[in-house]
């Protein structure tokens, strides 16, 4: 099974000309973002055919989220991602209204036929490992980006005691967000950091388990985005704002460390 790695975009400066080549020559198989807006959609599909760059697009339910979902999906399959993923529905919304939202993303995924990965993220329907299975064993069809910072930010833990909660995540996940975070946050100041070790070969057993499951399930392709993102996520000094790390480097290290760590998943 081949690996591919992906830029996440997110934070990063520059036009989309800049980005995309920067992507390209520091070795990555695509780039992973919003869809641009309609003024740059041509120049980025251009880039996109230039750089040989695959995309996984990025899309964000909100206000009618079964109807902005479906607008963003759409407009997103014209771009022909490899996947889509997917910040879906709100934590606030009763469970019958999620399970609603989710039968009514399954169908737009069915009618656009590109995968859908729904996130595991805060403030989202899957902001909980027991939320997230709630709605997995509800619909067996849907599938995750697992992103497991923020389950370790929501519960303040390393996720010890979710392993039940854990191993269904890992078997409907089809892409990864490779953040490493840790009991008190999303997001450590960097993955490279001695005092993070532990939470670094944690996810990286999350990451080598969701492979496997991958492979076993005979997929050609597996896919994983580095995404630490910028100040906000990032740590900043205090009084000065300034980041603790430069982006660019933390993903591009965590990039490295995955091409070590699992090669050829």
């Amino acid at each position: 099974m081949k690996l591919n790695i992906y830029n996440a975009l997110w934070g990063m400066p520059g036009t989309y000309a800049e980005q995309l080549a920067r992507a390209a020559e520091a070795g990555y198989a695509g780039v992973e973002a919003p869809a641009p807006s309609k003024e740059h959609e041509n120049e980025f599909k251009e880039l996109l055919a230039k750089h040989n760059l695959g995309y996984i697009a990025q899309i964000f339910s909100s206000g009618d989220h079964a109807a902005s979902f479906a607008e963003q999906a759409e407009r997103a399959a014209s771009f022909g991602p490899q996947l889509i993923v997917s910040h879906s529905a709100k934590d606030s919304m009763p469970f019958a209204e999620q399970v609603k939202f989710f039968q009514a993303a399954l169908d737009v995924e069915r009618s656009i036929g590109i995968p859908v990965a729904h996130e595991t993220h805060r403030a989202r329907a899957m902001f909980t490992p027991w939320a997230t299975t709630a709605l997995l064993k509800e619909l067996p069809e849907l599938r995750i980006a697992a992103d497991f910072s923020h389950w370790c930010c929501v519960t303040e833990s390393m996720l010890d005691d979710r392993e039940d909660d854990l191993q269904l995540a890992i078997e409907r996940a089809i892409h990864i967000h490779a953040r490493v975070g840790f009991a008190e946050g999303p997001q450590v100041p960097h993955p490279a950091a001695p005092e993070f070790a532990y939470e670094l070969g944690q996810f990286e057993a999350w990451w080598s388990r969701i492979l496997q499951a991958r492979e076993r399930d005979g997929r050609a392709i597996a896919t994983i985005t580095p995404e630490f993102g910028p100040p906000g996520y990032m740590p900043t000094l205090p009084f000065t704002g300034q980041p603790v790390a430069d982006l660019w480097q933390v993903n591009y290290w965590m990039a490295n460390r995955i091409r070590e760590k699992f090669g050829q998943a």
